[in-house]
């Protein structure tokens, strides 16, 4: 997990995990629309997961 990814799940949660596939992306999206906190903690689990 790369420093700018870190950044980038802070600021924009769905686009840190536009490589990850559909179901993350939306996963993210829905969590960051309930509130910005789920939405950040998810991308950064899904982010740090080993591929």
């Amino acid at each position: 997990m790369s420093c700018l990814r870190v950044l980038l799940s802070i600021i924009f949660p769905p686009l840190a995990v536009f490589d990850r596939g559909c179901g993350s992306i939306l996963i993210v999206f829905i969590l960051t629309c309930i509130g910005w906190v789920p939405g950040v903690i998810a991308a950064l689990v899904i982010l740090n997961k080993n591929n």
